[in-house]
Parts: C-alpha cells; structure tokens; sequence
C-alpha cells in the first residue's frame, strides 16, 4: 500500500499525516498486544475477543458470544470455544443480562481486568508523561479527531459488512 502524500493542500497534508500517526499507533498497540498475549498465554484471537469486550463492556454496551462472533467473523463453534476458554483462564464471565434475562452478556471479570491492568499500568504512565506538557484544550481536540477518525472507520466496516 504506497500512499501519495498530498502536496500543495495544506488540510489534505494533516489528514494525511494524522491518518500515518493512526497506522504508527495501531502497529505499536499491535506490538504491545503480542507482548501481554505471550506473557498470559492468550491466542492472537484470544487477545482480540478481550479487546472488543472491553471497549464494549467500557461503552456500557457489553457483547453477547454471539455478537462477538460477528464482530470477530467467527463461526458460532469457534467463539463458543474462544469465550469458555476466556472464562476459563478468568479473563472474562458471563452474566445475564439487567432487563432481559434471556440474553447473557460478556463482562471483563475482575482476574481479567487485574492482568491487564498490572501490564498496562507502565504504559499509562508513559502516556500520562507524554500528554503532561499539552494543554487540556489540544486533548480535547485530539479526542474530537480520534472520535471523528472511529467513526470513519465504523462507517466503512459497516459498508464492507454490506449494512
């Protein structure tokens, strides 16, 4: 994939450049991820399922297995496994859900959520380091381009899911 940089469009430079700092970002999570997945003796996949738990769990919009296995294109046999052995290792519980109990959502569990925290606390610091010298109102924009930048990405998964 060689992208043109855009020369001479000054907005089309930043795009261009926030979009290169959104790949250097990914592919440095990427890294950090096989790192704790290694070190806890998570799959590639096992990692994955953890993510999307908990940036759902986080949004208060917790996953069923069956969502799960969409958003990770897994057949329901294979995300069958994927949460048992999440459950097992105890990253990860189910729990019915508040208003209708018939569905079973997929939480964080406490073990689960204690690992990652003890991996990643490190790396919150680093982060609480970097960011200390930007003034709040340069977060506060920085948060506007991630939200602005995800939903871009929500956008084109959804169209490349035929939605």
């Amino acid at each position: 994939m060689s992208e043109q940089v855009p020369s001479g469009d000054p907005r089309a430079e930043l795009e261009f450049q926030m979009s290169a700092d959104v790949r250097a970002l990914s592919a440095e999570s990427d890294q950090i991820s096989r790192v704790f997945a290694g070190l806890n003796d998570l799959s590639a996949n096992d990692f994955r399922a953890l993510l999307h738990v908990m940036v759902a769990d986080s949004a208060g919009e917790p996953l069923t297995s069956g969502a799960l296995g969409q958003r990770m294109q897994v057949s329901g046999g294979a995300v069958t496994h994927l949460v048992e052995r999440l459950i097992g290792s105890g990253h990860i519980r189910r729990e019915a859900h508040e208003k209708d109990r018939r569905k079973v959502m997929l939480h964080y569990d406490d073990h689960g959520m204690a690992v990652a925290r003890a991996f990643f606390a490190p790396l919150g610091k680093h982060t609480h380091d970097a960011l200390a010298e930007l003034p709040d109102q340069d977060l506060e924009a920085a948060h506007r381009v991630f939200s602005a930048m995800i939903s871009a990405m929500k956008t084109y998964q959804d169209e490349l899911n035929g939605a």
